[in-house]
């Protein structure tokens, strides 16, 4: 085998190994999972973050990409950030509701399909391959991140099942990461950052910002701090070019509006005129 079909192997071997880390996760889910395994296995999901990450940056570092690299990425993350955290939020915390919890962690799971369907498609259609600073809805990656994060402080600031009362607050929270899959609300994708004083400047606060969290409160809630402001950070930005659009929308109504006055003026106007030489 020549050296360049190794470097083709080498990015679906982090693909793969991403696959792998939601199927142990899996499996730790399976059967009598008390605590301990219920933690391993958002700690599982975690690592498979990594490999996900950096299987595509392997593949245009060595000028590897392949279509056949794209679709496995896909699959990888159905499995790893779809069935996995569904299962394991399911067996956490939803497990107590009955076919209420059945559903909702299934929502996440068909809406994490969904939206990477989605993605492809938009993917082909676009001019750039895909390439853009945003994504259409937040990525299943993060979504699942959502969910790992409160499992991963839970256990490490309090430990144990979780409570009874606690139930339903999951189960809203895992509705409306799978709502926000399957949205228009656009997340950045940071592929627009450079460096220089600005981005330093918000790399910094959002340092602080965790340092903060952990020195007040517990350092395992500083997953959970910085996933919900990524949450925010696409909110509230899709709300203002929400506000943007509206306001130009407005401003372009008004202006045809007084084109369309000044018309009929002037043909009023005309009318007069051709009355005044009758």
């Amino acid at each position: 085998m020549k050296l360049r079909d190794l470097m083709f192997v080498l990015p679906n071997l982090f693909t793969v190994s991403s696959i792998f880390c939601g199927f142990y996760a899996m499996t730790l889910c399976a059967g009598e999972a008390g605590p301990l395994q219920l933690y391993q296995a958002a700690l599982a999901i975690f690592f498979g973050m990594f490999f996900d990450a950096f299987d595509g940056r392997v593949a245009r570092l060595t000028k590897t990409q392949s279509l056949f690299g794209q679709e496995l990425d896909s699959l990888a993350d159905v499995v790893s950030f779809g069935a996995a955290p569904a299962l394991l939020v399911w067996k956490w915390a939803l497990a107590g509701l009955g076919i209420v919890g059945v559903l909702a962690a299934f929502l996440f799971a068909a809406c994490g399909a969904l939206r990477l369907a989605r993605f492809n498609v938009l993917a082909i259609k676009s001019p750039h391959g895909g390439a853009s600073n945003f994504f259409v809805g937040m990525p299943i990656p993060f979504a699942a991140c959502g969910v790992i994060s409160m499992i991963i402080a839970f256990q490490n600031a309090r430990g144990g099942p979780l409570p009874a009362e606690a139930q339903w607050p999951v189960l809203g929270v895992v509705v409306f990461l799978a709502l926000l899959m399957v949205s228009t609300v656009r997340y950045r994708t940071f592929k627009d950052v450079k460096p220089n004083p600005r981005s330093a400047a918000v790399l910094l606060g959002v340092i602080i910002t965790g340092v903060v969290v952990g020195v007040v409160s517990h350092p395992a809630w500083v997953l959970v701090t910085y996933f919900g402001l990524y949450l925010l950070s696409g909110l509230v930005e899709s709300a203002l070019m929400l506000r943007k659009y509206l306001f130009e929308r407005r401003a372009a109504a008004t202006a045809i509006a007084d084109v369309i006055d000044q018309d009929e003026d002037e043909s009023e106007k005309d009318d007069v005129e051709d009355e005044e030489v009758l």
